[in-house]
């Protein structure tokens, strides 16, 4: 991505009694991604409205090219902690729209936001929420249908005014796609696999 910043977001709550947990490798990866060059900011996040206000603020001179979230998922929908946020966020009058809002001017053009979240563009509610939020932003946008983790399969990508093109029911081996309840974990073998190491979309996905 280029013409703009390229930033992380992670949730940081995921953490035990012992210190462990999501939050620690999510900010140890997002440190090596900075190392690596693939990323110009990254911010640990306790809450939905401290996330966004980051990304609406962060050095406001400059436009967004990428925003990739690390966190918890499901269909249709992303967690920080126990909050959640789908495609009723995008809606005027809900709490977040404006700080959606004012992302969406801070976008480039070619902006790319891509969830690396369990599940999030899975099932009938993933696919919906992922046409909303390509829709309500103007952006391409990212995501998984499967449980990920040092594996992330089914990563698709929808356009703007796109349809998607993946299985609804891709990932999911209990329930159906509009009462999803399991999804398989991510493997090698599954579609469109790539590992956390990997820092970009293949083309074509």
């Amino acid at each position: 991505m280029d013409g703009g910043l390229r930033l992380i977001l992670y949730d940081r709550t995921c953490v035990n009694r012992a210190g462990l947990g999501l939050t620690r490798a999510w900010g140890s990866g997002s440190l090596l991604y900075r190392a690596l060059g693939r990323v110009d900011g990254a911010h640990g996040t306790q809450s939905l409205e401290e996330g966004l206000r980051w990304l609406s603020t962060h050095r406001t001179d400059e436009r967004i090219a990428e925003v990739q979230y690390w966190g918890h998922g499901k269909w249709g929908r992303i967690h920080v902690g126990r909050e959640s946020l789908d495609r009723a966020a995008l809606a005027r009058g809900h709490r977040h729209h404006g700080a959606l809002a004012a992302l969406r001017e801070r976008l480039t053009p070619q902006a790319l936001v891509w969830f690396r979240t369990c599940e999030t563009f899975g099932a009938t509610a993933g696919q919906d929420f992922a046409r909303a939020w390509t829709d309500f932003f103007g952006c391409s946008a990212a995501g998984h249908t499967f449980v990920i983790g040092y594996w992330q399969s089914g990563l698709h990508l929808l356009s703007p005014g796109g349809v998607p093109h993946w299985p609804v029911g891709e990932g999911l081996v209990q329930g159906s796609p509009h009462r999803p309840e399991r999804a398989a974990s991510s493997l090698p073998n599954r579609p469109n696999t790539i590992t956390c190491f990997t820092g970009r979309v293949p083309q074509g996905w």
